[in-house]
């Protein structure tokens, strides 16, 4: 008889004080049971391939192996506590850079197989697009102010208008038949038509909003990593140091962004600069390999 072993058996330890549990592929025959969703928005992780969720417990999928841990706030009914106590903005910098300079080394022989069968100018494609990151990147690192303002006066009100059709349509029918909350249809519209009239909004006031949004994010973080590690050393299993170092940056940080916000802003612009370069990077060193193995197997 065949015994069927999923994630979900494998995940006793995460609430016995352990803070990652790694499960090779082949100790799992039916990977993703009921109630997994996939994540599409997560902090960066080397070498991950996938992301999914299940209330409190987040998977990121490897090449050979499933790496569980679990979340203290679910993002999907507590997105704000979530935000700043598992993803503090200064974790979510870090990681995306340590993601991106691994990407930048990694040998991708697998992905590169693939491409070869599916499009062979596709090298091509990607030093260009690696190139065009790297002009935009040089753009921003230079003029991180004049950046800034641009992002505010386009992104944001965007982005209120996409939070609202999301909202509404929560509170219309799967199918279009009708209306199934009229709460949600009203509070999404209000919500779109806010992203419209954001539109004209001074910029200064896009500013402070973002600056006092970062700031509150990072005190936050601040907060809940303190009172932490004030718990004790058995009260944080990802690590005693590395939670009381990100509280007190994180504190560092929002002091910094309230006393002098127009070289904080310049700061983190340019540090956005420069992750946009480390991907123009990632994308020319992929197509480079990609050429290079295509001339091997040309000449083979």
């Amino acid at each position: 008889m065949r015994v069927i072993s999923r994630i979900d058996d494998f995940l006793g330890p995460l609430h016995e004080g352990i803070w990652e549990i790694t499960i090779p592929k082949s100790s799992v025959t039916e990977p993703l049971g009921p109630g997994w969703e996939r994540s599409l928005l997560n902090i960066p992780s080397p070498g991950t391939l996938a992301s999914y969720r299940k209330g409190h417990y987040h998977i990121h999928e490897k090449q050979t192996a499933f790496s569980v841990h679990l979340d203290r706030y679910d993002p999907k009914t507590h997105p704000f506590l979530h935000l700043v106590d598992d993803a503090p903005l200064l974790l979510m910098i870090a990681d995306t850079f340590t993601a991106l300079v691994a990407s930048a080394r990694k040998s991708a022989e697998i992905k590169t197989g693939l491409l070869l069968k599916e499009q062979k100018r596709t090298w091509q494609i990607l030093i260009m697009v690696g190139f065009a990151l790297f002009l935009v990147a040089t753009w921003i690192i230079l003029n991180p102010l004049l950046t800034f303002g641009g992002i505010l006066r386009i992104m944001v009100p965007l982005l209120i208008m996409v939070l609202g059709i999301i909202i509404s349509r929560k509170g219309i029918s799967p199918d279009f038949t009708g209306i199934v909350s009229r709460g949600s249809l009203f509070i999404g519209v209000s919500v779109f038509l806010m992203g419209i009239v954001s539109f004209y909004l001074p910029l200064d006031i896009f500013v402070q909003i973002v600056l006092l949004v970062l700031s509150f994010w990072a005190f936050g973080s601040a907060w809940m990593s303190f009172s932490q590690v004030a718990r004790g050393k058995d009260s944080v299993p990802e690590g005693f140091y590395r939670r009381l170092m990100t509280g007190i940056f994180s504190l560092l940080l929002a002091l910094l962004i309230l006393l002098i916000p127009d070289a904080m802003v310049a700061l983190l612009m340019e540090i956005f600069g420069i992750l946009v370069l480390l991907l123009g990077i990632v994308l020319c060193a992929g197509g480079w390999r990609l050429r290079v193995k295509m001339n091997t197997e040309a000449r083979e």
